[in-house]
């Protein structure tokens, strides 16, 4: 009698396209965290390749910015800044915004400028948006170290409040990530996104209180206008690291508002990001 056909055990992997239902699969982030140390790496090296002045750029963009800043509000226009000199003011704005705009102008081509590497290979494709946060914090470390210099010029003690900073900072970077997330997906379905982020980084840094302090315009419109001013997540945020670290005029309430739009567009960036992930290879 010929031998009965044993069964044949094999291990199979099966990739399904939902990523568990209605989960966002963040903990597969971990997995593949050296990937996002290297993507991170690569941007890092690309930017400053072939540059004469190489990472100084970092310190010469914001520099340059802050010395604009400084005619032309500072001197032309003359905001009060109280007790606090001016080019110290507008620094400590600078350096929330400055990350906000590097992570948004970035994220919104990412996914676009990946696509090769996306049609070929199986990885979370939010490592893509969040590779360009962490190089974010580059520029964000060298404007710390521009404030830190000011201070010190201007004999300016932190802040008693300097225990808030990396809540505000936390806040900062959350609200970076919500914006680039949107736009790295709504970029996928909508091109035009390419030319909406240069605009939006435009605008957004006369709408946020970068030059001027916040209540120079919530104190010159109506009540639903402030509201709709604090709508722009940064606004809250931008005021609240201020105050944290130089002890300017506290956030107000409506601070609070900016805090809760963040993670609005957090939670639902991600989850509209997770959705656009199932057919990215295709519409890239």
């Amino acid at each position: 009698m010929a031998d009965a056909a044993l069964p044949v055990e094999t291990d199979r992997i099966v990739i399904t396209a939902d990523g568990g239902g209605t989960g966002l699969g963040l903990g597969e982030l971990v997995r593949y965290r050296d990937l996002l140390v290297v993507l991170a790496y690569r941007d890092y090296r690309v930017r400053y390749a072939q540059t004469f002045l190489g990472l100084m750029w970092a310190f010469l963009q914001p520099a340059a910015t802050l010395l604009i800043f400084s005619v032309v509000f500072g001197r032309a226009v003359g905001i009060d800044t109280g007790a606090v000199p001016y080019p110290l003011f507008a620094a400590s704005g600078m350096a929330v915004w400055s990350y906000f705009a590097y992570v948004l102008g970035q994220s919104g081509t990412s996914i676009i400028g990946a696509q090769e590497m996306i049609k070929k290979i199986y990885f979370p494709r939010l490592v893509i948006p969040l590779s360009k946060a962490v190089v974010g914090f580059v520029d964000f470390g060298i404007t710390s170290l521009l404030i830190l210099g000011m201070m010190l010029y201007y004999r300016i003690l932190p802040s008693p409040h300097f225990a808030f900073l990396p809540l505000f900072a936390l806040a900062g970077i959350l609200a970076a990530l919500a914006v680039g997330i949107w736009m790295s997906a709504l970029t996928i379905r909508f091109r035009d996104f390419q030319h909406v982020v240069p605009f939006l980084v435009q605008v957004g840094l006369y709408a946020t209180p970068v030059a001027y302090p916040a209540s120079l315009v919530t104190e010159a419109v109506p009540r639903w206008a402030a509201v709709v001013y604090y709508l722009n997540p940064m606004a809250g945020i931008t005021e609240g690291f201020r105050w944290a670290i130089l002890g300017t005029a506290p956030p107000g309430a409506l601070s609070f508002l900016s805090v809760g739009v963040t993670f609005v567009l957090l939670v639902g960036g991600l989850y509209y990001f997770k959705s656009v992930e199932r057919t990215m290879a295709d519409l890239v």
